[in-house]
């Protein structure tokens, strides 16, 4: 039996495909060439205050819908006046409930740089990344060969988008390190069980040089699993679940800022 993750990676190739039918990929190259410089995703993670990045999720493959009134305009507009650093948006349709329309709409009613969280196995993904609106794109190191990483986040570079960089374990990690990621992203959950534990990020950041920017993801719940990850050197965070099924989102955001 296909586990979720393998599931959603004979997905993306179909979409990819697809993707690829519309348009060789000197077009998408071309499209991309006069676009407005993206928001500085980067920049804004930088800083040792807590900064978070709450993410717009509609449902999950572990755990279904997560929300049944999803207005993700408004979601995001609460994100923004709490104290979100940057927002994340799941693109992903089949699997996540997502949309890049929620991408591109959100780019018009909020300010803070976007970071688009999606499957990227092809170059193609990442052009339709920038024309979509984002100014980060999420890699996963688990589904991509060290060449694939490293060319992708060249490319990211060229197209001026900040690339976060997702491991789960010291050989993801050494393959993001090799491939020259400086926003490193410690996924909590594992992705072929989607079983969750912050210790993974406690037992990774001592391996991460202090010049990268790490974020922890997946898993955190409350005020206090941030400060112990922030005891630990982590001080950037990617939340999703516990804001959307929180029934006061702002109140939720700000207190995790501890505001």
């Amino acid at each position: 039996m296909m586990t979720i993750l393998e599931r959603i990676l004979a997905a993306k190739e179909a979409e990819v495909s697809n993707l690829k039918g519309q348009k060789p990929l000197s077009e998408w190259r071309s499209m991309t060439a006069d676009l407005p410089l993206p928001r500085n995703f980067r920049a804004a993670m930088d800083g040792r205050d807590c900064r978070i990045i709450a993410e717009v999720k509609r449902r999950s493959p572990s755990k279904g819908v997560l929300i049944s009134d999803f207005d993700p305009l408004q979601i995001a507009s609460v994100y923004e006046e709490n104290g979100a650093t940057a927002i994340s948006v799941l693109t992903d349709q089949e699997f996540f409930a997502g949309e890049k329309g929620y991408l591109q709409d959100i780019r018009e009613k909020v300010s803070l740089p976007l970071l688009r969280k999606d499957f990227i196995i092809d170059p193609c993904q990442i052009y339709e990344t920038r024309l979509i609106g984002a100014d980060a794109i999420l890699l996963i190191a688990g589904i991509l060969r060290q060449e694939q990483l490293a060319e992708y986040l060249q490319l990211a570079k060229d197209l001026g988008l900040s690339a976060l960089v997702e491991v789960h374990d010291r050989e993801d990690l050494g393959k993001a390190l090799a491939a020259g990621a400086g926003i490193i992203g410690i996924n909590n959950r594992n992705l072929q069980t989607f079983v969750t534990d912050l210790q993974t990020s406690r037992d990774l950041i001592c391996h991460i040089p202090e010049d990268r920017i790490v974020v922890s993801e997946s898993g955190i719940r409350t005020r206090s699993d941030i400060e112990t990850l922030m005891a630990a050197g982590i001080h950037a965070f990617l939340i999703g679940e516990t804001l959307m099924k929180a029934s006061d989102r702002g109140k939720q955001l700000r207190e995790l800022l501890g505001k």
